[in-house]
């Protein structure tokens, strides 16, 4: 089973720190640190999708509910913070490996949050995005805190906002003088790249220039997103948003999606937490 999007099509990720956005209420963590704010996205109206980009990205007019979403990424700290209070055990270490990008996927032994590369690697930092989670271990923390993962289309929404925008910061591919707008890959396709601080994850907040229109961080970039929504077409397959550190900007659009079993953990997608109307 291959993980993940078509050699020919991978994007770059980027960081964004901590900026000013809508209203925002706090979410407090049982047993331990909070969550940081959850932004209030007011529902409207917005084009989806991108005439340039792949065939289930045909824009489209799309209509959006008022909803919350957290403005940072699920670090590693505050996942480890809900397997201490909650004793939850993820499908990696369940399986006893996890996917690991190194130019190409390979199914690594041991691989786990705590370690995501594998565990003659560095530990994940604290303040990192946690990866190496499925999406039933990212719905099962989302849960835990009585909130849940977005929609595919409440994710998409909050990223470009009314204005149709192709990049969470604007209607331009990041180049070769924006590497302060997200963490990301090569510009070509297909490799880490360290160009903007970080050869592999960054700290959830770092690009400020990168953030949507809402003041929501780390859209693009860092790592890829499971959602709460299955592909079209693709039986058993959750949709993932938002490239990572791995990928060239193709992949960094804020229409462009990807797919995974439900099932699978990767060394290149974490998660949020959303709440409010699904």
């Amino acid at each position: 089973m291959a993980p993940f999007w078509s050699a020919t099509r991978r994007a770059a990720a980027l960081w964004i720190a901590v900026a000013a956005g809508s209203g925002s209420g706090w979410a407090a963590e049982p047993g331990g640190r909070d969550l940081g704010p959850l932004v209030d996205i007011a529902g409207g109206s917005f084009l989806a999708g991108d005439p340039e980009g792949e065939a289930d990205e045909a824009p489209q007019q799309a209509e959006a509910g008022s909803f919350r979403l957290m403005r940072l990424e699920v670090t590693t700290g505050q996942f480890a913070d809900f397997v201490a209070a909650s004793g939850h055990v993820t499908d990696p270490e369940r399986s006893g490996s996890g996917y690991v990008w190194d130019g190409r996927w390979r199914l690594e032994r041991g691989a786990d949050w705590r370690f995501p590369e594998g565990p003659g690697a560095p530990p994940a930092a604290p303040d990192h995005p946690v990866v190496q989670v499925s999406a039933r271990d990212a719905t099962a923390f989302c849960a835990f805190h009585g909130l849940r993962l977005p929609s595919d289309l409440e994710w998409e929404y909050a990223a470009r906002g009314t204005d149709g925008r192709r990049f969470p910061w604007g209607d331009e591919a990041p180049g070769p003088a924006d590497r302060d707008l997200a963490n990301f890959g090569s510009l070509r396709c297909c490799a880490p790249d360290a160009g903007d601080g970080y050869l592999r994850r960054a700290p959830v907040g770092s690009y400020p220039r990168g953030r949507s229109p809402f003041g929501i961080l780390d859209m693009a970039g860092n790592v890829w997103e499971w959602t709460a929504s299955t592909r079209p077409g693709r039986p058993g397959r959750v949709i993932l948003r938002g490239g990572g550190w791995g990928n060239n900007p193709y992949c960094l659009r804020t229409s462009y999606r990807h797919d995974n079993p439900p099932h699978i953990g990767l060394s290149m997608v974490g998660f949020r937490c959303a709440a409010g109307p699904g």
